[in-house]
């Protein structure tokens, strides 16, 4: 018998270093955290929207006994677990769960900041060596071990990377190893730090940035608009506490939302390009296995990069799946607001979703003025549009290069 599976908690990284509610508070209101993010001290400077977690500290946050062994992804990360933790109600310095509680977890490019750095100390200042934590800082797998080590989970210590659905990934994995009764507790979400210069440049190499200055840059990301030009980078990290239905009902947990579906698939078809009916399918396998029907879905939390191709894929594979109901799906894209957070992206806009049915109001794609005619067919919210929703069920796409696609599917309690 397929266990139920209860979201305890949440946490994450602010942009803008408000606490959580704040930060839910200013994506209802469609307002941005992107900012003009310069990088300093390279060759050749780089200057593009994004969003960047100036005011974050870990040393601050974590106590430099930690941080030392640790890179800015891992740091994030332990931060938001924490957070997730304790809003589950659960002691940090507890160490009772042991055997039943684990870690699975999301990253696209895990410790990149530690590698370049280690490349710019050897070709830029001659150094012969480098810092002998350099391997264990930037490994894909350092965060998760951090979440494991410094709560004493010791059921699983898991780390997925699949691109832009590493952390919907993990999320979904860490629901079926509770459902499957693997285990009662699993923190779980994704961490990501790209704003360094070789990652910058790389996807600047893609023609998939979106430009901007100073005075533009809040507006850079506009998903569904005829105008849009592409992506924009962000930094961050955010976790949830899933944990065994009955396992929460006993020890008098509030229940935020069920996580009730997940499906995942590949599209086998380009290494970079969409594919909408690999991305329906993975759509009509999250639904079957929440066994609900489409109609019960009020609200989907989309993949929405603002990128050409993507967006005009993705509001077909949902046409595809929901029919003449799509007409009256909510259908928003955050990344319009918190930018794309790669691997963190699934986790972040996971943690929206939630709090969007525990609240009954949904979010709107900022920047959205004109829509575009490939992707019509949804109930876009745009600001200033009713959002109030009697949500009983939600779900929330991460579609990644590589064909890896992830949906995740949410329900009120």
């Amino acid at each position: 018998m397929k266990r139920r599976v209860a979201i305890t908690g949440v946490g994450l990284i602010d942009p803008l270093n408000e606490s959580i509610n704040n930060f839910f508070a200013r994506t209802i209101r469609g307002e941005s955290s992107i900012r003009y993010f310069a990088s300093k001290g390279d060759p050749v400077p780089v200057s593009i929207p994004a969003v960047y977690c100036a005011d974050f500290k870990g040393d601050d946050l974590l106590g430099k006994h930690r941080t030392i062994s640790m890179d800015r992804f891992s740091q994030m990360g332990l931060v938001a677990a924490f957070d997730a933790w304790t809003n589950a109600g659960f002691n940090v310095h507890d160490r009772s769960h042991k055997p039943n509680a684990g870690v699975s977890w999301g990253t696209a490019l895990g410790g990149t900041r530690i590698y370049e750095q280690g490349l710019r100390e050897m070709w830029i200042n001659g150094r012969e060596r480098l810092p002998p934590l350099s391997v264990v800082m930037g490994m894909n797998n350092a965060c998760s071990s951090h979440i494991a080590i410094q709560l004493g989970l010791g059921n699983s210590s898991l780390t997925y990377s699949v691109a832009c659905s590493s952390a919907s990934a993990a999320i979904g994995e860490a629901y079926k190893r509770i459902r499957n009764g693997e285990a009662n507790i699993m923190v779980t979400g994704g961490s990501d730090t790209p704003l360094i210069y070789g990652v910058i440049r790389a996807w600047d190499g893609m023609r998939v940035l979106s430009p901007g200055n100073e005075e533009n840059s809040p507006s850079a990301c506009r998903p569904f608009d005829k105008s849009r030009s592409g992506l924009v980078l962000g930094e961050g990290a955010a976790a949830l506490v899933l944990e065994d239905w009955d396992h929460a009902i006993l020890r008098g947990a509030r229940i935020l939302a069920e996580l009730a579906g997940y499906g995942a698939n590949c599209d086998h078809v380009n290494l970079v390009k969409p594919d909408s009916s690999g991305q329906a399918a993975a759509i009509s396998l999250a639904l079957e296995d929440a066994g609900i029907p489409p109609k019960d879905v009020g609200y989907v939390n989309a993949h929405g990069t603002a990128t050409i191709e993507g967006d005009p894929s993705e509001i077909e594979a949902l046409r595809s799946v929901f029919g003449r109901q799509a007409k009256e799906l909510a259908v928003s894209s955050t990344k319009s607001t918190h930018g794309h957070l790669m691997g963190a992206s699934g986790a972040v806009e996971a943690v929206i979703t939630v709090l969007c049915l525990k609240n009954s109001i949904v979010p709107p794609t900022a920047n959205l003025k004109d829509i575009d005619t490939s992707c019509e067919g949804v109930r876009h919210i745009r600001i200033g549009d009713s959002n109030k929703s009697d949500l009983k069920a939600a779900i929330s796409n991460s579609f990644a290069f590589g064909g890896s696609n992830a949906v995740l599917v949410f329900k009120s309690t």
